[in-house]
């Protein structure tokens, strides 16, 4: 079965919150390694989240420079983290991702 562009990204999107929401992957290159997604992908995916109502902010680490820091969700809006988590390695399939890594 195919999947649309609407569907992949929406399955993206999931999947890259789930992986900063349980710590797996909290910045930019730690999601291009556990995807294997190019980064300006990861990037326009991370910038995309506020559009299904998942409130994701970059937290600068204390007294770095050049943006060392890492992504955090605050609030999933109308998602389901749980179900997210559940379906998870389903999802990294069906976007021919690695399976996410063990927590």
């Amino acid at each position: 079965m195919s999947l649309s562009k609407t569907r992949t990204s929406f399955y993206r999107r999931l999947y890259v919150a789930y992986l900063i929401d349980s710590g797996l992957a909290t910045n930019v290159p730690a999601l291009v390694a556990a995807t294997g997604m190019p980064r300006r992908t990861a990037q326009d995916t991370l910038a995309a989240l506020s559009e299904l109502d998942i409130h994701c902010e970059f937290e600068q680490t204390p007294g770095a420079r050049h943006l060392s820091g890492r992504y955090v969700i605050h609030d999933w809006g109308p998602l389901s983290a749980e179900w997210i988590a559940t379906h998870a390695a389903a999802l990294a399939q069906t976007l021919g991702y690695p399976p996410p890594p063990a927590e």
